[in-house]
């Protein structure tokens, strides 16, 4: 019984399960960045800076004319983009278009996934021990237990109901090799449990090579207990659309479109065409990928050359820096370089692990990143 009087939030809510939102405790330092002479350089969120392609604006402008309303399976040439996409650029065979669903960006289906695949109390969600955050939001949602590891060894007897990994990760860049990718979709297969891969960095590769869990080499063929997550945020600058899509095992793919359709959760009719366009093209990420990795080359400089070390960092958008386990925390880090103008993540935003690193995007406009490399070299 709601016993609040009118006009009075809710309190005991659902949102008291949940983490404080991250990004909260950055504020001050934000506002401090903000106040030196030559503005914020505002590296702490990846979010792309760069135009939409227009290959996105261009179809985007074609299927202006939208009246109806869209389905939540999504058009059939958005899901047979994928497929194609998936083949094409990933290796990935025998995917159709029946295992494929378009979602409304890839924080909301990861952040739903447990809630819509009847998850709940008692149930244990895996996820890796430095992570995105919305993992362990998803399941503090539906209050199923959780726990942060990358040993499955450190499982013992415990079976899970799900288990996320992340390749290449946000927030290190570390991209996983084949034979750990195929030991743990083998381990899932022989326990029943439901692996959720995000790849959604997959195209962001630096000094090594990201492969899908649902490639042949690593699945066996099968995608029967797999789903790969991926979104075109970062490699087609469209965070502002919401395109994203989930792909993999069928039965799965069928559970989560039943529900999912009852919610009303449907990817705008034009942005599956956009999706379906710029999946086709492969030109305008080749370019993004060009100009993310000459700003990850002078950040990188710039940080060793201020005393940083940077670790793993092979893929993603992401440098994962450090003055080492004996060197200040990370919100000392992120103090100092507020000093400077430049505004960074801590890594305890994504565990403990964390503590003696800064997570630094490199999707700043080039002035922006160049602005912060000769800080970096003045301090």
């Amino acid at each position: 019984m709601n016993t609040s009087s009118p006009g009075t939030p809710l309190t005991g809510g659902v949102s008291g399960r949940l983490p404080d939102f991250p990004w909260d405790k950055l504020t001050a330092f934000a506002e401090k960045a903000r106040s030196h002479p030559g503005g914020i350089v505002d590296l702490s969120v990846g979010t792309p800076v760069d135009p939409t392609p227009e290959v996105a604006q261009a179809a985007l402008r074609a299927a202006a004319d939208s009246p109806g309303y869209p389905l939540t399976v999504g058009l059939v040439e958005t899901r047979q983009a994928v497929v194609d996409w998936f083949a094409r650029v990933h290796g990935v065979t025998g995917l159709d278009v029946d295992q494929v669903l378009p979602v409304i960006g890839s924080k909301e289906l990861i952040g739903s996934m447990p809630l819509h695949l009847g998850i709940g109390p008692g149930d244990l969600v895996v996820y890796p021990e430095l992570a995105y955050p919305t993992y362990e939001v998803s399941a503090a949602l539906v209050g199923a237990r959780t726990m942060a590891t990358d040993s499955l060894t450190a499982l013992g007897p415990e079976t899970p109901r799900l288990l996320w990994i992340n390749s290449p990760s946000n927030p290190t860049g570390r991209v996983l090799p084949k034979e750990h990718l195929k030991k743990v979709v083998d381990w899932c297969r022989e326990r029943g449990v439901l692996l959720v891969s995000d790849e959604c960095y997959i195209e962001c590769c630096w000094d090594a090579e990201a492969v899908s869990v649902l490639h042949p080499d690593i699945c066996g063929g099968s995608h029967e207990g797999i789903l790969a997550v991926h979104s075109l945020s970062k490699r087609s600058n469209l965070a502002g659309y919401r395109c994203a899509f989930v792909a993999g095992d069928r039965q799965v793919i069928a559970e989560l479109l039943a529900v999912r359709k009852n919610l009303g959760l449907q990817m705008p009719g034009p942005q599956q065409k956009v999706l379906a366009a710029v999946l086709a093209d492969d030109a305008h990420s080749l370019e993004q990928h060009a100009r993310y990795a000459a700003r990850r080359a002078t950040l990188r400089a710039a940080l060793e050359g201020a005393g940083f070390t940077v670790d793993h960092s092979e893929a993603s958008l992401y440098l994962w820096a450090t003055r080492g386990p004996e060197g200040p925390d990370c919100w000392a880090t992120v103090a100092e370089l507020a000093d400077l103008g430049i505004l960074v993540a801590p890594g305890e935003f994504y565990g403990v692990a964390g503590s003696h690193h800064v997570r630094v995007a490199f999707t700043a406009t080039d002035e922006r990143v160049a602005a912060a490399a000769a800080r970096l070299a003045a301090r």
